[in-house]
């Protein structure tokens, strides 16, 4: 089976089952299927220094990884989970992005060679560095003004999420279902998108 026509008479879970028992060809399918919703979920985010291409690449990156990671058995949807792993891959990409922010602190580059005479200026110091200090603080607002619009329960969950943990994790730690775990990550990103 390798058509289009074939793979679209089912369901998503059933498809990832089909890939997770050997099916390889079907991940083409998946991804195409699926690469709307990362276009979509890049464009709420930012990343200091990238471009936007640089998180439609996370995003496909935390696609591959919920369809080699979705429990077939859970009763979170599939797009549900896939929409939670791209979303992770991007935030992890965006953190890193931020933590980087302090790099012309911690590391130099000479702008004049060994007699003393002024090299040209790189291409990648071209770019402002206050203006990616600015962006990178800005970012760090927006999750600060999310947590404080976040109830105790929804902090808890968005803290656990942002370490990578997956829903069963997170549910086992806070002795919560899976499906309350679904419910609260949807409430967060409601909460995101009106700040």
């Amino acid at each position: 089976m390798n058509s289009k026509i074939e793979y679209s008479a089912y369901s998503d879970e059933e498809l990832v089952k089909m890939y997770q028992d050997g099916d390889q060809a079907i991940l083409n399918f998946i991804c195409e299927k699926y690469k709307p919703l990362v276009l979509k979920n890049s464009k709420k985010y930012f990343l200091v220094g990238g471009e936007n291409e640089d998180l439609i690449q996370e995003g496909m990156i935390g696609l591959f990884g919920a369809i080699g990671d979705y429990d077939t058995t859970s009763e979170v949807t599939f797009f549900h989970f896939a929409q939670m792993c791209i979303d992770r891959q991007m935030i992890k990409a965006i953190e890193a992005s931020n933590r980087k922010k302090h790099s012309p602190l911690n590391a130099y580059v000479s702008l004049y060679n060994e007699g003393g005479e002024e090299l040209e200026e790189p291409a990648y110091m071209a770019e402002d560095p206050a203006k990616i200090v600015i962006e990178a603080e800005e970012n760090m607002d927006l999750i600060d003004r999310l947590k404080q619009a976040l109830s105790k329960m929804e902090n808890q969950v968005f803290d656990l999420y942002m370490k990578d943990l997956d829903y069963k994790e997170i549910a086992r730690r806070l002795g919560k279902t899976e499906k309350s775990i679904d419910n609260t990550l949807t409430r967060i990103k409601a909460k995101a998108k009106n700040l």
